[in-house]
């Protein structure tokens, strides 16, 4: 069966809004090698919107980027497929996009029994449902050195019914102070 690994650029603080902050040149890469393991990613609309088209755009026409966001453009491109989970989204941008409006349960089921790399899912809304479900089995906390002081949070309004149990399996620190924390659920 294949895992569902949910990845995020957050601080200190837990501030997961991207209007606040912006990943330093050292994650890229770190993000690059993460989406050339997966397939598949998972997105609601919102974080579908901010991803599409401006990362594919970079990918068809790098002129003026920075290298590290070309290859990630180049990586994020490369992904086969896309779902995204959303009831007001009438059309997607890419063929290699699916727009599912039903229950996020039973879908997930059914691309983690199908073969294939691992599935990746970003953003809050549509991971904190997962998260709530039980469906994600593993995470990754890009932790920022930032202290910001508002944006949102990172699963604010989630209804666990117990407690995640987490077990720390890989950190690793980059010289920016930036710390990646992967933890299996356990």
């Amino acid at each position: 069966m294949r895992n569902l690994i949910y990845a995020i650029n957050i601080t200190l603080d837990g501030c997961c809004d991207h209007t606040k902050f912006f990943p330093d040149e050292e994650t890229m890469p770190y993000f690059v090698q993460l989406i050339r393991e997966v397939d598949t990613f998972v997105y609601g609309r919102k974080t579908y919107q901010l991803m599409v088209p401006y990362w594919p755009d970079v990918a068809k026409n790098p002129s003026g980027d920075r290298k590290e966001d070309v290859e990630f453009a180049e990586a994020f491109d490369a992904v086969d497929n896309m779902i995204v989970f959303s009831e007001s989204l009438d059309s997607v941008e890419e063929q290699k996009t699916r727009i599912i409006r039903t229950n996020l349960h039973d879908e997930i089921m059914k691309l983690k029994q199908q073969p294939g790399k691992d599935i990746l899912t970003g953003g809050v809304t549509i991971p904190s449902q997962l998260a709530e479900l039980g469906l994600i089995d593993e995470y990754r906390f890009v932790v920022h050195p930032l202290i910001i002081g508002e944006g949102r949070r990172l699963f604010e309004g989630t209804l666990l019914l117990d407690k995640l149990k987490l077990k720390l399996v890989e950190s690793t620190v980059f010289k920016s102070g930036t710390v990646v924390l992967r933890y299996l659920k356990q």
